[in-house]
């Protein structure tokens, strides 16, 4: 019999935490005992494992030498409170919310630059990206060998699950009001998101930007392993309550060939290329799935060392759930 582990997922109660446990099950990874973690505030409720219901309990009471890998999927601060605890207690961290310093802690898609595991010791912290940075890495990382890229712009449509599930439950509640023709009071959002695109994601530093936007500036150079590259990012938040998209720009230094770029994509690992003529959105392709989407590949309108395209992919699943469990079983390669 394969080894199994024993497993702690913090902020088991969100959007991410839940699609975590469901994807440890739908893979089979070889869990032991499954630990379900969260606030004193959301302690008590249940998560359902492998045909009944786990309760939930309150992490800080938690002794984390019980268990081999804990995934971090709450807040930051909750990431920076009990980390520490969790390594010094002998368990790996898989860390989903941007907490940790990435000297700490690298952001890892497995896909892309899986090896970074190799030089770290035991028992070690891992990031995971934003899931925006994750899917644009992972479509950039086989481009590497045909493009020597020189700026990467994106325009992040950010679906209102970035939020967690406060965001979702005020786009529905939003949409509701406003079709029932009742006054809208914003609560998550500082004005109406129903129907509605907001031009910034959080609040903006001195120079105007978001702190998402320098995260996944910072995440795209340090998954490529192209430090110099320029990238300018604009998040913006839409509509929608699962999946994010991406309008993408490459500046390169000679023209593209887009048969060549096309066929990288397509014998990629974690890519569904779109054919020409067609192309993918959120709720119609990527929610609920495992693959990242790509469509409307062209070079640019007068400039043939310019490549364009269109990317989306399920946030919550596959930017961040499934990453971390992918993470996870490059972990236990070879020791189950």
């Amino acid at each position: 019999m394969s080894q199994s582990f024993d497993i702690a997922v913090i902020g088991a109660t969100g959007t991410v935490g839940e699609t975590i446990v469901q994807i440890l099950q739908e893979r089979d990874f070889p869990v032991g005992q499954l630990h379900l973690l969260a606030s004193a505030e959301s302690a008590g409720s249940s998560v359902p494992w492998r045909g009944k219901n786990v309760r939930v309990r309150e992490v800080d009471a938690f002794d984390f030498s019980t268990v081999q890998i804990a995934f971090f999927a709450a807040s930051a601060a909750v990431t920076r409170s009990y980390s520490s605890r969790a390594t010094a207690a002998g368990c790996a961290v898989i860390d989903l919310s941007g907490g940790l310093p990435v000297e700490q802690a690298p952001n890892l898609v497995p896909e892309v630059n899986g090896d970074v595991l190799q030089g770290l010791s035991q028992p070690c912290q891992v990031a995971c990206p934003s899931s925006s940075a994750a899917a644009l890495a992972l479509v950039l990382g086989p481009l590497r060998g045909l493009l020597e890229i020189q700026r990467v712009s994106v325009t992040a449509c950010l679906a209102v699950s970035s939020q967690g599930r406060e965001g979702v439950t005020e786009l529905a509640r939003q949409t509701a009001e406003l079709l029932n023709m009742r006054p809208l009071e914003p609560k998550v959002f500082d004005r109406q998101m129903a129907f509605n695109l907001l031009a910034q994601v959080g609040a903006p530093d001195a120079q105007g930007h978001v702190p998402l936007e320098k995260r996944l500036v910072s995440e795209l150079r340090e998954l490529l392993s192209l430090p110099l590259i320029k990238v300018g990012v604009s998040c913006i938040q839409v509509p929608v309550f699962f999946g994010d998209s991406l309008s993408v720009s490459v500046q390169t230094t000679s023209a593209v060939d887009i048969a060549a770029i096309s066929a990288a994509l397509d014998a990629a690992d974690g890519i569904d290329l779109v054919d020409a003529g067609d192309y993918p959105t959120p709720v119609g392709d990527a929610v609920g799935q495992d693959a990242v989407y790509v469509g409307r590949l062209r070079e640019g309108v007068d400039d043939a060392c310019e490549l364009n395209f269109w990317v989306t992919s399920d946030n919550v699943r596959k930017g961040a759930a499934l990453n971390a469990v992918q993470v996870a079983e490059l972990l236990i390669k070879d020791v189950s």
